[in-house]
């Protein structure tokens, strides 16, 4: 069977992680890091790409990867219109998209562009995996008591798609046979429930919804939240930093790494105990939900994401939740490894690339 070469693309905020894969093996991983000075130079996020397409192409020159041998390029699919998951093959409606900043500016909207670019000039695919906006939610998951504001579905969409496909695997079973709830961990929380190869319902772990996290304050009681709105303290942005940025952990303890609170609780910390303690019942009792909504048919719960590294957390999670299924654990994000995988099933075969729709016809 032919070994595929693919180049994966995760841009961040001040850096861009690389990738070249045969098949599934790592051949090259890099975390190229860019100075403020370099991102501060450009009025827009959608104006850097091509300092860092330059950027990844000299990395790869010095690593003495030919791209000429590349199979297909992937990027990390950035804020676009909401569509179900998959991979995608980058066309002219989603550059349309990305280059606009249609669901807002992130760095993410950068990967599907310079996968592009790069593929063009190879002739070969450019593609994007499961992107932040994936939505596949029920229609009972959408309504949420005020018409004007309904559930949306925003979060870890890779990394959970690709734990549910390593869960459904371990477990012997394909992933639209499996039935899981996946619990990403990370900056933010999302628990989703997946259903059918589909994540019927999960929290928006972005703007407000669901277990609190080390830097996000998750739900809090809304009439509470309106008054403080109102209260002539806060201006809109300051309010915002409270529920995303400045919520949870760093609310309560001034930091945003686990590993922190850990080492408080370990030297006796009452209070970090009590909030660390309360982040994982938090989560269990969103776990409880999903698993209601999947009317108590659930094969496993998966566990992942960088707070999966910490072994006592996970404990706290597992001992409320073991009764519904058995607890999986995937430490890490893996995210150059979801989008390999992605393409990889692509150009296996195994799975058709989608297409993004064009919104203008």
């Amino acid at each position: 069977m032919q070994t595929h070469r693919i180049l994966v693309i995760n841009p961040g905020s001040t850096s861009t992680k690389i990738g070249v894969f045969d098949d599934q093996e790592v051949v090259f991983e890099k975390t190229i890091r860019h100075t403020a000075e370099e991102i501060s130079s450009y009025k827009r996020i959608i104006d850097q790409y091509e300092f860092r397409k330059r950027v990844i192409l000299d990395e790869l020159d010095r690593e003495g990867i030919n791209i000429s041998k590349l199979s297909a390029v992937c990027g990390r699919g950035g804020l676009l219109r909401p569509i179900e998951g998959g991979t995608y093959e980058v066309n002219e409606a989603m550059l349309e998209d990305l280059k606009n900043g249609y669901n807002g500016e992130h760095a993410s909207n950068l990967g599907g562009i310079i996968a592009s670019e790069i593929a063009q000039g190879l002739n070969i695919g450019a593609y994007i995996v499961d992107p932040v906006v994936v939505d596949e939610l029920h229609e009972l998951a959408r309504v949420s008591g005020v018409p004007e504001i309904p559930r949306k579905s925003i979060f870890h969409a890779l990394n959970q798609k690709a734990v549910a496909r390593r869960a459904a695997a371990d477990l012997r079973l394909s992933y639209k046979d499996a039935r899981l709830i996946v619990t990403h961990m990370g900056g933010g929380i999302t628990v989703g429930a997946h259903v059918g190869g589909r994540v019927i319902d999960v929290n928006n772990g972005l703007h407000g919804d669901g277990p609190f996290s080390p830097e996000r304050a998750g739900t809090v009681p809304a009439g509470d939240l309106v008054s403080l709105c109102f209260s002539g303290q806060y201006y809109r942005n300051e309010v915002m930093k409270k529920l995303v940025g400045q919520g949870g952990l760093m609310a309560y303890l001034d930091t945003n790494d686990a590993r922190e609170v850990e080492e408080m609780v370990a030297n006796g910390d009452r209070k970090a105990k009590v909030v660390f303690e309360a982040m994982a019942y938090q989560i269990a009792k969103e776990i409880g939900s999903m698993s209601a909504v999947m009317e108590g048919k659930v094969d496993a719960i998966a566990l992942t994401g960088g707070l999966a590294y910490g072994k006592a957390f996970v404990e706290e999670i597992s001992k409320r939740v073991h009764w519904i299924a058995d607890v999986l654990v995937y430490p890490g994000e893996n995210e150059l490894e979801a989008l390999n995988e992605g393409t990889l099933r692509v150009l296996n075969k195994e799975e058709v690339p989608k297409q993004y729709p064009n919104f203008q016809e």
